[in-house]
């Protein structure tokens, strides 16, 4: 039997989520979303998940604070699952702020679907 892979995306946006959606589900990945920092952060811990999708500017607490956050979680697993950080910002230094905070590889946005399928199977492999 396959194991299907759960992906969180952490995205306030709907039309970047439905995108992102579409376009994993497609490869036979499971989509978790979270439209807040906080829900992430209860969600990554709650949730089996392969590998997180950050979006950096959200509305409570930023992607960085997320991903310093799970990094630092009791739930052992999150200290090491892949991040990537999805954004908007792409000024310099923004990469590095991301890495710093725990996230495995940055993005910018718009989202390149060919890219992110790319990334994605990098660290989980298609069911």
């Amino acid at each position: 039997m396959t194991q299907t892979h759960n992906i969180l995306y952490v995205e306030d946006n709907p039309d970047n989520t439905m995108l992102v959606k579409r376009a994993l589900e497609a490869r036979g990945y499971k989509l978790l979303h979270s439209p807040t920092g906080i829900d992430g952060v209860a969600k990554a811990e709650s949730e089996d998940v392969s590998l997180i999708l950050l979006d950096i500017n959200l509305p409570d607490i930023d992607g960085y604070e997320v991903a310093r956050r799970l990094r630092a979680s009791a739930k052992r697993e999150l200290t090491s699952v892949p991040i990537i950080a999805i954004t908007a910002n792409a000024l310099k230094g923004d990469a590095e702020k991301a890495l710093e905070a725990g996230c495995d590889v940055y993005m910018s946005k718009p989202i390149n679907i060919r890219e992110l399928w790319a990334r994605v199977e990098a660290f989980v492999p298609t069911p």
